[in-house]
């Protein structure tokens, strides 16, 4: 029995052998077929150049130099003739996002998953807000015991702009200084000499950690020399933006490099060398720009740290990558209507710098060029690996060639062009841009608003649908679903001006939803016109006052309302009058697409003395309506001063509490 057991393990351990040899053998096979040989990826993008020494910074920056004046005079040129006879301008502005997850309303954004920054936000149990140099944390609900948990109080050096938050963070962003002032050379200076030294402004993120609401603690600092441009949140990422202008400079300076601060690593500032620096071909100024990665779930990581000689105008950022826009004047072009007395104009261009965001660092990965400049990060957008921007080229008091026109243009995943439509609405200039999938939509404007309806399905072949020609315009455009949307203007009214051309004078606040279910034909299909010229809103220049929920049909907004005497009458032949100021607070309404636009009520912290001395123009009080937001089926209305809780059923006041 023994020897014969022996017999059958020996064989079974020999076939046991022959079954593994096997299977390696088909095992490796199968892993040679299931994974190809991995390519290995060819970065076509050239790297932006090096400065690498000083003295190529030096080169670099006298090259600049004198080009700055010219370009400088220019604008101011530009910005005198855009005045006459143009309705006011007010700048437009961004989107929204709806939180699915929970009941409370988020900071409407342009980009859903891109967070921005704001002077208010909240978690849906906790509000935190700013006013001036402190930061307040208040236990929103229940909301009829509204409590104070915390604030922040921030030395004279700091001054909050706004703050980002997450489960466990807290991120305040604001302007400081640094502490040792820098001397300004005085050589070779001839007049106006200037100071004899400067405090370098800060761009400044301060990191809390929030976990305990009535012990919050400082984690940690992140300060980069120069202005803050913008900045985003996505997920645990932070990044800042930064424009550092060299002060003063002239050729034959010494020469300042710029620096940065992360309290992770040293309490003192670090000076970027010029091998760290690199350069904007065609973009050089006397100025850096600075980005800097922060990963806000590993505080001891070290902050990432890319710095270009050149400086930012607008940022736009998707998920996956940011945006860079910088206007440049290429050449000076001749101008022909008098060969006797030539005149020049700057020809405007936009460069698109692309950067990768990859997790807290980012990665430059491309560059474009467009005609023309844009009016704000709306004018950008990413869409299925295309980047979409309408510009303006020309200006709206000019004749001939160099009369205004707007287009869009489409750059592939290379940034080269791939479509474009040219030349829209000519002697007009862009008021509004809002990108939605695959069709954009653009609002013109000098006497009236065209809206127009842009295909972009094609990225080859983008064409204009429709469009609507409707007194006002639009200086926000707000997605409602596929086939509406929202603009945000004023109203006006056209007359002869003063040189007797038709001129529009802007009237009261105007809410619009377009209706682009034939996108041959948009129609407005609801309005409101919200009191008379003078009436304004922060949601005209600033799309993070808007609260809109799709959900709970529910929109509102700030509004400082002007209203014309009853009995007033406009003069024959002049310009309409002004209304005097009779409110401010949030204005609320119901929206859907049966009934349109329906007024609910509206909200004020004025008290009736506020009122009684109010005179015909209103100022900036800590108790005007800022921000409003929801959580559950409560609505707050947050001003510096306070915040009011009330129903949103039928705003039924339900307490305040004094900030």
């Amino acid at each position: 029995m023994r020897a014969g057991s022996n017999k059958n393990w020996l064989l079974l351990g020999l076939l046991l052998f022959m079954i593994f040899g096997i299977c390696s053998v088909v095992y490796a096979i199968n892993s040679q077929a299931e994974k190809p040989e991995v390519p290995k990826i060819v970065n076509k993008v050239q790297p932006l150049p090096v400065v690498g020494t000083v003295e190529k910074l030096e080169e670099l920056l006298s090259s600049s130099a004198a080009l700055q004046k010219e370009r400088y005079d220019e604008r101011m040129m530009v910005m005198e003739k855009s005045m006459e006879g143009v309705a006011a301008d007010q700048a437009a502005a961004p989107a929204p996002t709806a939180n699915a997850k929970a009941d409370y309303s988020d900071t409407n954004v342009q980009v859903q998953g891109v967070d921005e920054a704001d002077i208010v936000k909240t978690d849906g149990s906790y509000i935190y807000t700013l006013k001036g140099k402190q930061l307040s944390v208040v236990k929103a609900v229940p909301a009829d015991k509204m409590k104070l948990v915390s604030k922040i109080n921030f030395d004279n050096n700091f001054n909050p702009r706004d703050i980002y938050i997450d489960l466990n963070h807290l991120i305040v962003i604001g302007d400081s200084y640094k502490n040792n002032p820098q001397p300004v050379y005085q050589e070779k200076r001839m007049i106006y000499p200037g100071p004899p030294q400067y405090t370098p402004q800060t761009c400044k993120a301060i990191i809390y950690d929030i976990k305990d609401k009535s012990n919050i603690t400082k984690s940690r600092e992140i300060e980069l020399e120069g202005n803050c441009l913008s900045t985003r949140k996505i997920g645990s990422s932070l990044y800042l933006v930064s424009n550092n202008g060299i002060p003063y400079y002239r050729p034959g300076d010494p020469i300042i490099l710029p620096s940065y601060r992360d309290s992770a690593v040293s309490k003192e500032f670090q000076s970027i060398s010029c091998d760290r620096i690199n350069y904007f071909p065609d973009c050089v100024y006397s100025s850096y720009t600075i980005v800097a990665s922060v990963n806000t779930n590993n505080l001891d990581q070290k902050v990432d740290i890319k710095t270009y000689l050149g400086n930012g105008d607008n940022i736009y950022a998707s998920t996956a990558n940011l945006y860079i826009a910088l206007t440049t004047y290429p050449h000076m072009q001749p101008l022909v209507e008098d060969s006797a007395h030539p005149q020049t104009r700057p020809e405007l261009k936009t460069e698109i710098y692309r950067f990768a965001l990859q997790g807290a660092s980012t990665n430059y990965t491309g560059r474009g060029t467009v005609p023309g400049n844009i009016l704000n990060q709306f004018s950008m957008d990413e869409h299925k690996s295309y980047f979409r921007i309408a510009t303006t080229t020309g200006e709206v008091w000019s004749r001939g060639q160099d009369i205004s026109k707007n287009h869009i243009y489409v750059l592939d995943n290379e940034l080269k062009l791939a479509g474009k439509v040219e030349n829209v609405a000519p002697g007009e200039k862009i008021y509004s841009t809002r990108f939605m999938g695959d069709r954009a939509y653009m609002v013109t404007f000098r006497n009236v608003d065209p809206f127009f309806v842009i295909d972009l399905k094609d990225p080859q072949k983008p064409q204009i649908l429709g469009k609507l020609k409707i007194p006002g315009y639009s200086d926000y455009l707000h997605p409602y679903d596929e086939n509406h949307i929202i603009g945000f203007g004023k109203d006006t009214v056209e007359m002869k001006g003063w040189n007797g051309e038709p001129q529009a004078f802007y009237q009261g606040l105007k809410i619009a939803i377009f209706d682009v279910t034939d996108v041959s034909k948009p129609v407005e299909m609801s309005k409101v016109v919200i009191g008379d010229r003078g009436t304004d809103s922060e949601i005209l220049n600033n799309h993070k006052a808007l609260l809109f929920s799709k959900e709970k049909n529910l929109m509102a907004f700030p509004v400082t309302l002007m209203e014309k005497t009853p009995g007033v009458k406009d003069k024959p032949n002049a310009p309409p009058a002004y209304g005097s100021f009779s409110f401010q607070g949030a204005y609320i309404y119901n929206i859907d697409l049966k009934n349109g636009l329906q007024y609910k009520g509206r909200i004020s912290h004025l008290a009736p003395t506020d009122y009684q001395k109010a005179g015909d123009y209103w100022y900036d009080s800590d108790n005007n309506v800022k921000r409003i937001l929801y959580i559950g089926n409560v609505l707050y209305t947050i001003s510096p001063g306070q915040i009011k809780a009330q129903s949103i059923a039928d705003l039924k006041f339900i307490s305040s509490l004094e900030l």
